[in-house]
């Protein structure tokens, strides 16, 4: 568990890592700091057998407001910080990192920028009430860094998404649902436990099942649809040999609540 003065806030229970961005004064806009932070907790996520899924949500009235406006300001030197999370020299960019585990995205306000970016890059998403989100890069004369001109219009229409690349308009939480941008909107007091209800669901599945059918699902959009299938076949039978596999169905039977072990 990280020190609540961190710019990421960490925390680990029953196989749920919980990642707080945690510059709420700065509404947790991204500079060196955090983005070094949050890119060690998803090694972390990755590593740790213990966590079976992650969700990441942000401290105070922002999710993220984008990228710390003042340090790239200050020149080359300190925005290369800033763009650490996207990119660096030792490891991928929050949008190319595999923590080869679920993870849930819980928009609790301002998502913007690279803020919306690092929603985008979260396996399931779901929002506040409160939420808004926006891609205002274009209005300040730079391109976003995190991939959301790729991302975005294979998420929704593609009409959609040009409205919020060219604009830079904000949507508020009830239009990204009806876009299909995040999956649910719950009222504010309610976002954490609904992302924290939904991961404890996900961790208590057998984690393998749930790492094949997370492979599965980013790597077949790059495929052809017969290819597509016959990778999903070869998955469908290498998890159909596993332990887990035999024990669901024999739980069922017994009625009983099945142990998954990861074998």
């Amino acid at each position: 568990m990280s020190s609540p003065d961190s710019p990421v806030v960490f925390e680990v229970n029953d196989g749920v890592a919980t990642i707080t961005l945690n510059r709420p004064e700065q509404m947790n806009t991204i500079n060196g700091e955090l983005g070094s932070a949050l890119i060690e907790s998803l090694r972390e996520v990755r590593n740790r057998d213990d966590i079976r899924v992650a969700v990441i949500t942000g401290n105070g009235r922002a999710f993220c407001a984008g990228a710390d406006l003042r340090s790239r300001a200050d020149g080359p030197a300190a925005a290369s910080g800033v763009a650490g999370l996207f990119r660096t020299d030792d490891a991928p960019g929050f949008h190319e990192f595999d923590a080869k585990k679920p993870i849930i995205g819980a928009v609790n306000g301002y998502a913007l920028g690279g803020g919306f970016e690092i929603a985008l890059s979260c396996d399931l998403l779901i929002a506040s009430e409160a939420a808004t989100f926006g891609l205002p890069e274009i209005t300040l004369g730079f391109f976003p860094l995190a991939g959301a001109p790729v991302k975005l219009p294979r998420g929704i229409s593609r009409t959609m998404a040009n409205d919020m690349l060219f604009t830079g308009e904000r949507i508020d939480a009830k239009k990204a649902y009806e876009y299909g941008i995040v999956s649910r909107v719950v009222p504010a007091d309610e976002l954490l436990p609904t992302a924290q209800a939904m991961a404890a669901k996900i961790a208590s599945y057998a984690p393998l099942a749930v790492r094949s059918m997370l492979e599965l699902v980013k790597r077949q959009g790059n495929l052809p649809e017969g290819e597509a299938m016959r990778l999903a076949s070869t998955m469908r039978w290498a998890i159909g040999q596993t332990s887990d596999a035999k024990e669901g169905p024999r739980a069922f039977a017994e009625k009983r609540t099945p142990v998954f072990k990861g074998e």
